[in-house]
């Protein structure tokens, strides 16, 4: 059900130490204002610089999620942005007085109390919602991994993981409600490695605030006699190591029966707060990490800004297509009889457009080209490659209505095939460089699966 944004009414803070740097750290929670979106900040750092947590400022997604903006980061991430997420707060500034959040006992949960303890208020400004309308899917077929999101009624989440020893096995989860089901479900999942990650991480030097209270470890080999010095000091055990009854170090005992997977769908929650939306729609994730949610959370992200783009420019919805001529003439400055564009199919903001010219009869230049055969003057067909490149320039700046695309050079251009009343022209326009308002693009037109022509296209951005 739609709902107004939501922040938080009070101050409150946790303490503790980061999970990969040791670092010992203070994390507190202050209100924000509509639209503010979730906001990191470094109050150790001259000038208090702020991190948007969004996916464009991921750096690093080796064993967590670390963010960075203008050379200032923020290491592991998700586990905040989980419990900010699970309890739907939109507007939020986190401020950290060090490097990294404190992992507290490696699941949500404490910061989940903290955020309830301030109390979550709601704002006066609705929450957008991103509507998944296609399957979006990652894949890496290397390490057996799927992430798929498909359209749905709500946000909902399925994962499956598989390892091969006992101690965890395969497990599956399904989560169907975040307002019912984070807190008490996920919230207290912790995170989890084998007892061979583990050792691999600490001798890398990470993993430097890791120990038995704040992280889950399976045994996945034999320990010896001999090792049992050399593992209780690595993990800060004081009394004799025992195997737990589900074969974890320590005789650490879970929280769930299913408490691996539990977590991978809190690290999933996390992940996908980096997109800046929530979603309505359905992930369905096999064996997937912080690598590979990143990068279906940037698959989305797209699809997201194509629909800014679309509903900024299109006043209705076109079945098909992204706009119809009403929205291109919203953004390119031609008109009859010189607007060569019909349609856009389909425009991935900063890298392709796809856009739609129908040649008929009717075109005013067909009373003196070949009169008596009718052919669209090759100059025309690069007019319109340049149009459609115009769609997809003037979307990469802000208020595109005040600017104007000139362009400037023409490269390689070859005319392959005659284009005839009745062709419909299918625009392609690659952007290959673009720097300092000045792009470089590579263009061709089809007409079914034939290329008419192709070139490469150099243009600059001006004022109207």
């Amino acid at each position: 059900m739609p709902r107004n944004q939501r922040t938080i009414k009070d101050d409150i803070s946790v303490s503790g130490i980061g999970l990969h740097t040791g670092v010992k750290s203070t994390i507190t929670f202050k209100p924000a204002p509509e639209n503010s979106g979730i906001r990191f900040v470094r109050s150790d750092v001259k000038n208090c610089p702020q991190i948007v947590a969004d996916i464009n400022h991921v750096v690093d997604i080796a064993r967590g999620t670390t963010i960075a903006q203008n050379g200032v980061q923020i290491h592991t991430v998700e586990h905040v942005l989980a419990a900010v997420t699970g309890l739907e707060i939109d507007n939020i500034f986190i401020e950290v007085n060090n490097i990294e959040p404190p992992v507290c006992d490696g699941s949500a949960i404490e910061f989940v109390k903290a955020l309830k303890k301030a109390v979550i208020v709601e704002q006066d400004i609705p929450q957008d919602v991103l509507v998944i309308e296609k399957i979006i899917q990652y894949t890496d077929p290397k390490n057996g991994v799927d992430v798929h999101v498909l359209p749905a009624d709500s946000f909902r989440i399925t994962f499956m993981i598989d390892y091969p020893i006992p101690a965890i096995g395969t497990q599956y989860s399904a989560m169907y409600s975040l307002t019912d089901e984070f807190e008490t479900d996920y919230a207290s999942a912790r995170t989890f490695c084998t007892l061979s990650e583990v050792e691999h991480l600490k001798n890398m030097g990470l993993i430097k605030g890791g120990n038995v209270d704040n992280a889950v470890v399976f045994i996945d080999r034999e320990i010896e006699k001999d090792e049992i010095n050399r593992l209780k000091s690595m993990f800060n055990i004081e009394n004799d190591i025992v195997l737990g009854q589900r074969g974890t170090l320590n005789g650490v005992e879970l929280r769930y029966y299913n408490e691996a997977v539990r977590h991978k769908i809190l690290d999933l929650i996390g992940d996908f707060a980096l997109l800046g939306v929530p979603i309505q729609g359905h992930v369905i994730a096999a064996r997937s990490g912080h690598g590979h949610n990143v990068n279906l959370v940037k698959k989305i992200r797209k699809e997201y800004e194509k629909i800014l783009i679309r509903d900024k420019f299109q006043k209705t919805k076109v079945s098909g297509a992204l706009f119809d001529i009403q929205g291109i003439e919203q953004i390119l400055p031609h008109r009859y009889p010189f607007l060569m564009v019909d349609r856009v199919l389909d425009m991935t903001p900063g890298e392709s457009v796809t856009a739609i010219k129908n040649v008929t009869i009717n075109e005013p230049y067909f009373i003196g080209h070949f009169p008596k055969r009718k052919v669209m003057p090759g100059v025309m067909i690069i007019e319109a490659l340049a149009q459609a490149g115009g769609l997809l320039l003037l979307n990469t700046i802000e208020h595109p209505q005040q600017k104007l695309v000139l362009f400037t050079g023409l490269d390689n251009v070859r005319w392959r095939k005659q284009v005839t009343p009745g062709d419909q022209l299918r625009l392609y326009v690659k952007m290959v460089q673009f720097r300092l308002s000045v792009c470089k693009m590579k263009a061709i037109a089809y007409v079914n699966d034939d290329i008419v022509v192709e070139a490469e296209m150099m243009a600059s951005i001006t004022d109207y």
